[in-house]
């Protein structure tokens, strides 16, 4: 009984977050009532003074305690490079913050506006981009011309395409994060080489760090003509022996004096060697990352300023530029380039000789914000593409006389067709909003263009497996054989996914949005050792203590399902409380790896990676969430967010049950065990019913399956495949009711079997069905075969 009332009293004061003091006074009261030594009872007081004393005195918890954690806590903490600290602290802490504080504060979720577009950003994607669109042959642009035809690229230029992101006042559209995600999801479905062409110019490049870095000079010469498209631009990073380890770049640029321009200056003399370069082939401006270094210290007191950003034009002597990458025969312009014995001016430097050694914050910084828009844009614009096209094909083609949408074999792909489209979009929608409202979700980053581009895989592969044949068979009806071979190059850019998921995401979320760690770091690094000691003391008991609240919320939440839980109310509510359980129980696994692993943890990127998976996962069904409560639960989408939500939850078990066997000290995972999944596993995914109503969304016209794929450009015959789907779509099922009619009449013996065309004039004749209908049956069989009819060439050997 007493222990009983030990473990309930210690669960109460942590779950309360109580002080020190508190601890103190309760566990004096505790000894008081029960000693725990009856025939001497000054043996448990004397226990006790010598633990409560240290602790409750700062001078004496200090020296005795705290320091030598301090001690230990700083030779083992990994060196930290200075491009690794920059890359930690760029962008900022937004939602992340909130789910690894384990208690996040959905008002603040909430109250964030519903993003939307401003009337100029609605006129732009109703006019010249549609227009785009209806100029774009993807099977030309791929297969006959290897590029944008000149009329595309002129079309881009002059209606500012390349100038989204770029102020009014500099000669762009000045577009919010949404609009420019909208412009490039309703591309991406119609086709990814002009996605990425317009895509690139607009995220991590050029403009993105004039605005931020540049100098007014550099601001009025350059941001203009890129806004007009006068110069193109390029963003050259990537390099042989520098991929996803970016930091390593060998590119150098030395200070020093030489000739430029017939006159003698202080500049950089540049040698690179790039490759993977999107827009390279054709850029007229190379936005060059590169080594600086200052040997005479010319410009500074150091020899090795670091790594430096400078815009240089492409056709000075010395560079070579112009050759191209096949990726994936996906023709955008993505080639390399290399300088040898470049001689620059030092004001062509990002931000003039202040940006020298600033270039790796600029571009973590910027690639926070870039890295939000653009790739999970096009993954959701092919997402919609393959879900309107998988899901009207289900419905046109027939196998065994009946739809193949009815099977539950294509139900279960058509379910996570749909499923995973939808939550690509409210995550691309939130993020979006939170850039707007002025963040730059480093981590945030990450995690979506992490899952957008996982998802557009897993979508397509699955469109492949519904479309069959129709899929394989490439020529100008195919829809997706060309995004399917594409998808891999999302995965690669921008921070290969593996290296995203298992060192990033947690990686640096568990230092830049835990509460305490960064400032522990900090406080670690401190050149001053007793301000570093003060602070420490101060963080390392706030940690405890949080680590404490966590591990009692984590085990109440567990036993009651998380229903204590506050939590805003509607038909989302309990989700909202599984959420707020996961994420206690998420701040709870992490720092127990932290405390089980400590610097290891940098090595076990596995455990990382699930790590990873679990945040991951809550942010995604807080977009879905958000989006629910933004369009004020709409009842028809109901289906779609709670599949999005089971099917994160399930990932979330599995990404725990996975750490818990995994985790090296064994007792460490029993105690995780039982904090996290006290009464066992209680999530299970989807289930079959849910997957029935999901894919039958996407089987017939309603107002849901067209919000499921606002954006997407539709084109308005059926001239084009997707228009032919669409069409086909309509006409098949409005013969329904009509082929249901003879196909009875067969059962009964009424009318025997035949060709269509037979069934069809029997079916008239013995008046089962009228002229009229047997006209809108014929148009439907004819609607249906060219739907799914496939291209065919003439033999090669002939």
């Amino acid at each position: 009984m007493m222990v009983i009332l030990l473990l309930a009293v210690i669960w109460l004061l942590a779950f309360s977050r109580a002080k020190l003091p508190a601890w103190t006074l309760v566990a004096a009261a505790l000894i008081w009532l029960w000693p725990v030594t009856p025939g001497a009872p000054w043996i448990t007081w004397l226990i006790f003074l010598l633990a409560a004393v240290p602790l409750n005195v700062p001078p004496l918890r200090k020296a005795w305690i705290t320091k030598p954690l301090f001690t230990v806590f700083r030779r083992r903490l990994p060196p930290m490079s200075r491009t690794e600290r920059e890359a930690l602290e760029a962008g900022t802490v937004w939602w992340d913050g909130e789910l690894f504080s384990g208690r996040p504060d959905w008002d603040k979720l909430l109250s964030l506006p519903a993003p939307g577009l401003s009337p100029k950003e609605e006129a732009f994607l109703a006019g010249p981009v549609e227009d785009l669109c209806r100029m774009l042959d993807d099977w030309r642009i791929c297969e006959e011309l290897r590029d944008l035809p000149p009329e595309v690229w002129r079309f881009i230029k002059e209606k500012g395409f390349f100038g989204m992101i770029i102020p009014e006042e500099h000669g762009g559209l000045g577009f919010s994060a949404l609009a420019h995600s909208q412009v490039i999801m309703k591309i991406a479905g119609r086709s990814v080489t002009a996605a990425v062409t317009v895509m690139v110019p607009n995220s991590l490049g050029p403009a993105e760090l004039l605005l931020h870095y540049g100098t007014e000079a550099q601001k009025d010469h350059y941001l203009p003509r890129l806004a007009r498209g006068e110069e193109l631009p390029c963003f050259a990073l990537t390099g042989p022996e520098a991929g996803s380890d970016a930091a390593s770049i060998p590119d150098t640029g030395t200070v020093c004096k030489g000739t430029f321009e017939g006159k003698e200056i202080l500049g950089i003399r540049l040698n690179w060697e790039k490759r993977y370069i999107t827009l390279g082939p054709v850029a007229t401006v190379i936005g060059l990352a590169f080594r600086l270094r200052d040997p005479e210290r010319l410009i500074g007191e150091r020899e090795e300023p670091g790594i430096t950003l400078a815009l240089v034009p492409a056709d000075l002597p010395g560079i070579t530029i112009g050759s191209r990458h096949d990726p994936i025969g996906v023709p955008f312009q993505n080639g390399p380039n290399r300088g040898e014995n470049v001689f620059v001016p030092l004001d062509w430097i990002i931000g003039g000789v202040a940006g020298a050694g600033q270039g790796w914050r600029m571009l973590m910084e910027s690639l926070a914000a870039g890295r939000s828009v653009s790739l999970p844009s096009l993954s959701t614009g092919g997402g919609k593409l393959v879900a309107r096209a998988a899901g009207a094909y289900a419905r046109v083609r027939r196998q065994f006389g009946l739809p193949i949408g009815r099977f539950e074999g294509i139900e279960e792909a058509l379910a996570r067709i749909a499923g995973h489209t939808y939550l690509m979009d409210a995550a691309r929608v939130m993020t979006c909003g939170a850039v707007d409202h002025g963040e730059r979700p480093s981590v945030i980053s990450a995690i979506v263009k992490y899952h957008c581009t996982e998802r557009m895989r897993m979508v397509v592969n699955d469109g492949m497996d519904v479309l069959g044949g129709s899929g394989i068979c490439l020529g100008p009806r195919n829809l997706l054989g060309r995004i399917y071979r594409a998808a891999p190059i999302g995965i690669t850019v921008e921070g290969a996914n593996i290296l995203t998921r298992s060192m990033i995401i947690f990686g640096q979320g568990v230092i830049r949005c835990h509460p305490y760690v960064l400032k522990e770091i900090q406080a670690a690094a401190n050149p001053d050792g007793e301000r570093g000691l003060a602070d420490f003391d101060r963080l390392l008991g706030n940690h405890l203590l949080f680590s404490l609240n966590n591990a009692a919320r984590a085990l109440f939440f567990g036993v009651t399902g998380g229903r204590p839980a506050k939590a805003p109310p509607g038909p989302m509510h309990r989700y909202y409380q599984v959420v707020t359980r996961l994420s206690a129980a998420f701040a709870l696994a992490a720092d127990a790896a932290l405390l089980t692993l400590g610097g290891t943890l940098k090595r076990r990127e596995r455990i990382s990676g699930r790590l990873a998976d679990i945040l991951s996962h809550l942010y995604l069904i807080s977009a879905l969430l958000k989006r629910f409560e933004d369009r004020q639960w709409p009842t028809d989408e109901l289906p779609l967010v709670r599949w999005g939500c089971e099917e994160s939850l399930m990932n979330i078990q599995m990404s725990f049950m996975e750490i818990i066997h995994n985790l090296p000290l064994r007792p460490a995972a029993w105690l995780l065990r039982l904090f996290v999944f006290p009464l066992g596993r209680p999530f299970a995914g989807p289930g079959d019913r849910l997957d029935h109503v999901v894919a039958g969304i996407l089987l017939e016209p309603s107002q849901v399956r067209d919000r499921l794929t606002a954006g997407l450009f539709i084109p308005a015959g059926p001239d084009e495949p997707l228009g032919r789907l669409e069409d086909a779509l309509v006409k098949v099922i409005a013969a329904e009711p009509f082929e249901q009619k003879l196909r009875d009449a067969v059962k009964k013996g009424s009318l025997r079997k035949g060709t269509d065309a037979e069934l069809l004039a029997a079916g008239v004749q013995a008046g089962i069905i009228t002229g009229e209908e047997a006209d809108i049956v014929q148009q439907a069989q004819e609607a249906r075969r060219e739907a799914i009819r496939v291209d065919d060439f003439p033999s090669l050997g002939k």
